[in-house]
């Protein structure tokens, strides 16, 4: 992370023009500190009177010092798959519904982007995932996942029959409609909505979250980061691999799936006294009374 930062990255939600003028805002406020503002090329074909450069969010890679991002948690999603693997560190302002990964509000974000500028921030390293969809042995398929990388069956076929092991250890076969591969950051997503636990997201860790699985005995499993985790499909209908909702590919009879751990972490900063916890209680209604 380079630190003073004087190339600041905007990203909007896409298709969202309601984020136009916090974010043009906020643009006027960085330049007048003397900062090198670009906006992302989608977010500015929905902006009017933009006097900022545009840039891909390729080009972003090796132009910018830090990305500020304005949505919600999918769109934080999908910069964050692109960004992280060119170690740009990256600021989430919600304009979504939960907001675990942004956790600034359109309110405060500019007295906090404002500290984070003079150093005033806490930075954390966020786990990623890599998939390899292998055919015949053949590598046909490669995606990153932030959340998570799930096999699932399509609405109208029937349950899939899959074989999961663990650093080449064979662990079980299952009936269900899929399996869950989440990190950290990604047990609060699908896989908390499919039975699995919560993670912090300082454990080094991945889950395996079955998706309606045929036999009551399945249940979550955690294991180490460092695993390396084989798919093997069994029976397939119409069963894709999915990336964070953002990417698929449709797998065929004994397609082999590999997850890892991706070799770089995506790096989110936050103000000054953020607590995961707090965010808990906040989005997931703890702090209500009964």
């Amino acid at each position: 992370m380079k630190f003073p930062f004087q190339n600041i990255a905007l990203i909007g939600k896409h298709k969202a023009p309601e984020i136009a003028e916090p974010l043009l805002r906020l643009a006027a406020f960085l330049s007048s500190r003397g900062l090198t503002v670009v906006v992302d090329n989608l977010t500015a074909e929905h902006l009017k009177d933009n006097s900022y450069p545009a840039m891909s969010l390729a080009e972003m890679c090796r132009a910018v010092d830090l990305a500020i991002v304005i949505g919600g948690d999918g769109t934080m999603l999908n910069i964050a798959r692109t960004l992280s693997p060119c170690h740009v560190p990256m600021v989430g302002v919600n304009q979504g519904r939960l907001g675990f990964l942004t956790d600034l509000t359109m309110d405060n974000m500019q007295d906090s982007i404002a500290a984070m500028l003079e150093g005033k921030f806490i930075t954390e390293q966020r786990l990623l995932l890599v998939a390899r969809v292998l055919r015949n042995d053949v590598e046909v398929f490669s995606g990153l996942a932030f959340n998570e990388v799930v096999v699932h069956r399509s609405n109208i076929s029937s349950m899939i029959e899959f074989e999961v092991r663990v650093d080449g250890e064979y662990l079980y076969n299952q009936r269900a409609d899929g399996l869950i591969v989440a990190t950290p950051t990604g047990s609060t997503a699908y896989a908390m909505s499919a039975g699995g636990p919560i993670l912090h997201p300082a454990l080094d860790v991945l889950e395996l979250v079955p998706i309606c699985p045929h036999t009551l005995s399945n249940r979550p499993i955690v294991v180490k980061s460092t695993s390396l985790l084989e798919i093997l499909v069994h029976r397939t209908g119409d069963v894709r691999a999915r990336f964070d909702s953002h990417t698929s590919f449709d797998l065929q009879l004994h397609d082999k799936i590999i997850v890892t751990r991706h070799p770089e972490t995506a790096c989110l900063l936050h103000p000054v006294g953020h607590s995961y916890y707090h965010t808990l209680r906040e989005k997931l209604l703890w702090n209500q009374t009964l």
